[in-house]
């Protein structure tokens, strides 16, 4: 398995030394949160995008996918979303990105099966634009939909190549499903892994990989046990929790923790 790291750990900082940091603690890749705060957003001019695309050339670190903020299941019209996801794969295949993210974001009044017929609607729409770009867009297990369950009842109507699902692992965790049963039904679909520790399921400020209750060797060992060989992309969410340590000081330990659950579930 590839090992890359989101840009929400370190919000704001220059590419170069993102790039830096990667190269530095053994990463593979890097998930880019595509934020107007932040280096690399939809917003970039051709050129900037090219000159993006240059410096992961020359570091030799890929871009894993861009973590964009559409709502799938959001209540309202379709083409506000559609129109902020095309952007976001507009930018991915700029820069040869092969995923974005995107959220479910189900309202909180909403009807249960409305949610889901709205994000399958919108995502198999888009997958066409994607398959355009030779990008896929993956829903994030995430807020409306936070276990592999939720997310298939998206994902299994809209049945194109273009279209999966991200799997984090906090969210299906917080939604009580088993390791096992998530990697059951999202396999089929399955982009990359976002890894992550919290203290509990009341405090999910980020704390170095292993030193919270987050089941990651269950995880890799389900992984590695299907043979499974893609990425795990550790989120370590500081852009939120201003108290969290800072995350390069953490990035080497993070990288031996993951590889030492590779080798063991090997």
């Amino acid at each position: 398995m590839k090992l890359a790291f989101s840009t929400l750990g370190v919000p704001g900082l220059p590419l170069n030394d993102v790039l830096g940091l990667a190269a530095a603690h053994g990463y593979h890749g890097v998930e880019l949160r595509a934020h107007p705060e932040e280096p690399v957003h939809p917003g970039l001019t051709p050129e900037e995008r090219a000159a993006v695309a240059e410096q992961f050339r020359v570091a030799g670190i890929e871009v894993l996918g861009l973590a964009g903020y559409a709502r799938v299941a959001a209540p309202g019209d379709d083409e506000p979303v559609l129109a902020e996801i095309r952007g976001l794969l507009d930018l991915a295949g700029d820069l040869g990105a092969p995923y974005i993210r995107v959220f479910p974001g189900g309202g909180t009044e909403q009807d249960a099966d409305e949610a889901d017929a709205t994000a399958a609607r919108r995502l198999g729409t888009a997958a066409e634009y994607a398959a355009e770009r030779g990008v896929t867009i993956l829903l994030e297990t995430h807020d409306s939909h936070r276990t592999g369950a939720d997310a298939m009842r998206v994902l299994g109507p809209v049945g194109h190549l273009r279209a999966g699902v991200l799997w984090d692992v906090m969210h299906t965790w917080l939604g009580g499903e088993q390791p096992s049963d998530s990697y059951a039904a999202l396999s089929p679909h399955l982009g990359y892994v976002q890894v992550k520790d919290i203290a509990s399921a009341d405090d999910t400020t980020p704390l170095p990989l292993g030193a919270g209750v987050l089941p990651l060797t269950e995880v890799v060992d389900v992984l590695s046990r299907h043979g499974w060989d893609g990425w795990l992309c550790w989120e370590y969410e500081k852009r939120w929790y201003e108290s969290a340590a800072p995350l390069p000081e953490l990035l080497g330990a993070g990288r031996e923790h993951l590889t030492r659950l590779l080798t063991d579930a090997a």
